[in-house]
């Protein structure tokens, strides 16, 4: 008896469809929570709107700039006039410029001003580069201790060191002298902090080996880590020039000597030997606010490097 064989049927076989790659990866990638929108969006209307607010703030931070500088080219009597306020009546004038220099005693404060504030600067500097990288690559008894007494000595005024800094400038026969205002101003907690962040970001590779070709901490710190932070040592230099050529108080207590004056305690003695000579006063501050401007924009690169690559900059 022939029977037939039943065919055998074979489950149908579904076919898949390739995926590209890209969407593959994009069904694969998590979901990213954003936080809110904080930008003002990107029509004209937006950009015209920061813009002006920018402009708005602008204005009125260069308003007090502008008000010295117009009075620094009046004359002492139309520097006093309420009424013409912006345009003098005798017109603009360089008498005031002419006056503090003929006297003689503008380029003498100029002159300590700089020879004072290129010293703190560069032993501020040095001290502080030394002790921040102590902080960040040494390891030695009470080092935690010691940084963070040195952390909260920036909780410390200046104003409340005036008094043992005047003892002890007594004490080592120092006042009347350039040793005097330079020395009290170098100690600088801040810039100690700043440079040992800055010098835990710089990579431990680097520093292992040049410790294998033979360098100590010292050969490493001159040749490894100082050239990595030009950017941030120039910024260091420029905060502490500018606070050492603005400092009034320390130079004011510690000097008595004429031929030691700095120019902001120059600039007092001028307003109150002559009486409230606006004019004059205003062009000895322009003349000495001219040299930081200068520094500040040979710098600016290096300062705005050095923040964006430390951290400050919310990086």
């Amino acid at each position: 008896m022939t029977t037939s064989a039943e065919p055998r049927t074979t489950p149908s076989r579904r076919t898949v469809s390739p995926v590209p790659a890209g969407n593959r990866a994009r069904r694969t990638r998590p979901a990213v929570q954003r936080g809110p929108n904080l930008t003002l969006g990107p029509g004209p209307l937006a950009r015209v709107l920061a813009l002006g607010v920018l402009a708005v703030l602008a204005v009125v931070w260069l308003l007090p700039l502008a008000w010295a500088v117009l009075t620094a080219f009046k004359s002492d009597q139309d520097a006093s006039d309420p009424v013409h306020w912006f345009w003098p009546r005798g017109g603009f004038t360089l008498d005031g410029f002419r006056t503090v220099i003929e006297r003689g005693d503008l380029p003498l404060w100029m002159l300590n001003s700089f020879l004072i504030s290129a010293a703190v600067t560069l032993i501020t500097v040095a001290v502080s580069a030394t002790a921040g990288y102590a902080f960040s690559r040494t390891r030695f008894r009470g080092r935690r201790t010691l940084f963070a007494l040195s952390t909260l000595a920036i909780l410390v005024p200046p104003q409340l060191l005036i008094v043992p800094w005047f003892r002890q400038m007594l004490t080592l026969d120092l006042v009347d002298t350039y040793a005097a205002v330079i020395l009290p101003q170098t100690v600088a907690p801040v810039m100690v902090f700043i440079l040992k962040k800055h010098f835990d970001t710089i990579p431990k590779e680097l520093e292992e080996a040049a410790r294998l070709d033979g360098a100590g901490h010292l050969r490493t710190f001159w040749s490894v880590m100082l050239p990595l932070s030009r950017p941030m040592l120039a910024a260091v230099s420029v905060f502490v020039f500018i606070g050492a050529w603005n400092n009034f108080l320390w130079p004011f207590v510690a000097t008595s000597d004429p031929s030691l004056m700095t120019l902001p305690v120059g600039i007092t003695a001028v307003k109150d030997a002559y009486g409230v000579v606006y004019a004059q006063t205003m062009a000895s501050a322009v003349l000495a606010a001219a040299p930081l401007v200068l520094v500040f924009l040979f710098f600016q690169r290096h300062i705005v490097k050095s923040v964006a690559t430390t951290g400050l900059g919310g990086q």
